[in-house]
């Protein structure tokens, strides 16, 4: 049987390529983590704050969807762990990092819903003004160029066909 080697720039295998680009998803799912983690941690708090319970209910629901999108990603930002743990020593490692750099782009997507709903509530809370929701538009915005406008943009221009 022939084995297709598949050039990439580098002297490396597909066995060497996956392992070099498994080990460089967990170094950006540890950040991305901690990050989540930090966030869901604080969010799991509010709750049992005096505070808590006089916030208006549009308030409230806004802390229950932040709280259940911070689980959703800490979930996302986990599973490429996980999966590798359960498919470790399979010989399917270039899969499994398919998978798992998918479940840390939706772990990301997540994450920025959270923290787009976690700014909303906290505005929200601290100042009661109309400005609120174009201020976290604002942010927003500079979330959405700097986690995927400018990598989109990059991969585009200076990917070789």
């Amino acid at each position: 049987m022939v084995e297709t080697v598949r050039r990439t720039g580098r002297d490396e295998t597909e066995d060497e390529r996956a392992d070099r680009m498994w080990g460089e998803l967990i170094q950006e799912v540890r950040v991305a983590q901690t990050g989540v983690q930090i966030l869901f941690g604080f969010l799991l708090t509010v709750v049992f704050t005096p505070k808590y319970a006089g916030l208006a209910h549009a308030d409230q629901v806004i802390y229950i969807v932040t709280v259940v999108l911070g689980a959703c990603a800490t979930g996302a930002l986990i599973g490429p762990v996980s999966l590798h743990r359960l498919v470790s020593g399979r010989r399917i490692k270039s899969q499994a990092v398919q998978w798992a750099s998918r479940l840390t782009f939706v772990g990301l997507v997540l994450l920025l819903a959270t923290m787009t709903a976690a700014l909303l509530l906290v505005l929200r809370v601290a100042t009661h003004d109309d400005w609120v929701p174009w201020l976290v538009t604002g942010v927003v915005g500079w979330y959405l160029l700097c986690w995927f406008v400018l990598p989109l943009w990059t991969r585009r221009r200076y990917t070789t066909r």
